[in-house]
């Protein structure tokens, strides 16, 4: 069972950066897949950004891409989020998660690290609340 923790939440105003940590119990360069996704109030979970840790390939939500970046650091088992010009509506509780394989067989073919893995493993989630 791999632990992921996730810290660096917050309250900020809109604009501003935030950086959200996850850190693994296991080596994060054996976790195929990682990614971040949110979680609104009143809405489904969505995915925010992934990243096959092998390749350094990544995949952000279109509502993200250019203001947030994903990265790791294999000697921290860390994985982060960097978060810029943040909004309203980013506001959200986000959670990190990882699966041990880069690619899953599913809807009759290969599927490469993405949002819609059945990931095996969550972290708790940190929250993020940006004012106007």
């Amino acid at each position: 069972q791999v632990q992921l923790v996730e810290s660096g939440g917050g309250s900020v105003q809109a604009g501003v950066s935030l950086r959200l940590s996850c850190v693994a119990s296991e080596y994060t360069d054996t976790l195929g897949c990682m990614g971040w996704f949110r979680q609104a109030p009143g809405k489904e979970r969505e995915g925010v950004a992934v990243l096959d840790t092998g390749s350094g390939n990544t995949v952000y939500a279109d509502s993200v891409e250019g203001r947030f970046t994903i990265s790791q650091d294999n000697t921290k088992n860390t994985v982060y989020l960097q978060m810029n010009s943040l909004k309203p509506e980013d506001t959200a509780t986000y959670y990190c998660a990882a699966d041990p394989f880069p690619r899953r067989w599913y809807g009759g073919r290969w599927n490469a690290c993405g949002f819609k893995y059945d990931y095996a493993f969550w972290g708790q989630g940190t929250q993020v609340t940006v004012s106007s």
